[in-house]
């Protein structure tokens, strides 16, 4: 039996560090695999994540990493076909 959707539960996953100080992530509300690619500076990444009350995903203590065959920062690098 599938669990509820309860859109009250916010989920981060860090994907990547920006040498800018920038930090690239997901951000998912209600279901891991359903996000958003979102990028804030350091600062601003962990008052986020305090406010949301996210549970992080790319740490020991989270569900495991939900599949996604392309992410739109790979595709953007790799440029038109």
């Amino acid at each position: 039996m599938a669990s509820a959707f309860d859109p009250f539960v916010k989920y981060v996953r860090v994907t990547g560090e920006r040498a800018d100080g920038f930090v690239e992530f997901d951000f998912a509300l209600g279901e891991p695999s359903l996000f958003a690619e979102m990028m804030l500076t350091r600062a601003a990444f962990e008052e986020f994540c305090a406010a949301q009350r996210v549970i992080r995903l790319d740490t020991g203590d989270a569900p495991g990493r939900a599949p996604c065959a392309a992410r739109l920062a790979d595709v953007l690098k790799a440029g038109p076909r």
